[in-house]
């Protein structure tokens, strides 16, 4: 597939998200994403706000899922999400049931190998069960904790060709990435570029981050849309 750029709309407020997401448009964004933190904030009227302003977009609703997989993916679908994510550490039956509800409802489902002891089996595994996509993804909270305790902070691109070379699926590549990295990863054969905090939001208070937003999203995205995946 030709490399995408998805925006992670990490905000807490449907207004800001709605500007942003304007702006990223603009800019060739691709794919808008509901992060975890504005589903938090507003639920399922952030998603449904976001299919309203942008009829024809794909729109990921980063749920997380860890349980009740088949009526959280229903919602979101109903809402407007075109693809909605599951933890690959949640019970195979959780996994199941998204994939399911997104058969039912038309939804494409994400699987995110997070805190898998082997990242790789992972992905893997989310593949088998029937995801459409794998999000190999270093946490926030490990991310910086590490880094904390004065030791190398982890990162996706540490094993990302091993992952790659372990799906047929699509693989994003998600976790404290630089905005240099971010554009680099179809190089390592990943065609779907994330950028969110802390690259387009202010990772520490989940707020749009300062400066020419729009300006340098298009030149991240005629920078990825340049690209042939690997």
């Amino acid at each position: 597939m030709r490399p995408i750029v998805q925006i992670s709309l990490d905000l807490t407020n449907i207004d800001e998200a709605l500007e942003t997401a304007h702006l990223a448009m603009r800019a060739g964004v691709d794919w808008l994403e509901a992060g975890t933190p504005l589903i938090l904030a507003e639920g399922l009227h952030g998603v449904r706000a976001l299919r309203e302003a942008f009829p024809e977009t794909p729109i990921v609703a980063d749920l997380k899922t860890m349980d009740g997989g088949y009526l959280e993916a229903e919602m979101m679908a109903k809402a407007g999400a075109t693809h909605v994510v599951v933890m690959a550490r949640a019970h195979e039956e959780t996994i199941r049931c998204v994939v399911k509800a997104g058969a039912d409802f038309g939804c494409k489902v994400m699987g995110d190998n997070m805190v898998c002891e082997d990242m790789v089996a992972g992905a893997k595994w989310l593949e088998d069960l029937g995801c459409d996509f794998v999000i190999h993804h270093i946490g926030y909270d490990e991310r910086r904790g590490i880094a904390a305790r004065g030791l190398r902070m982890p990162s996706p691109l540490d094993q990302l060709r091993e992952v790659v070379g372990a799906v047929k699926i699509p693989v994003q590549a998600v976790g404290g990435l630089s905005l240099e990295q971010a554009i680099e990863c179809p190089k390592y054969g990943a065609p779907l570029v994330v950028l969110g905090a802390p690259l387009t939001i202010d990772a520490d208070a989940f707020k749009t981050a300062d400066g020419d937003l729009e300006a340098s999203l298009k030149l991240i995205c005629d920078a990825v849309h340049a690209q042939t995946v690997q």
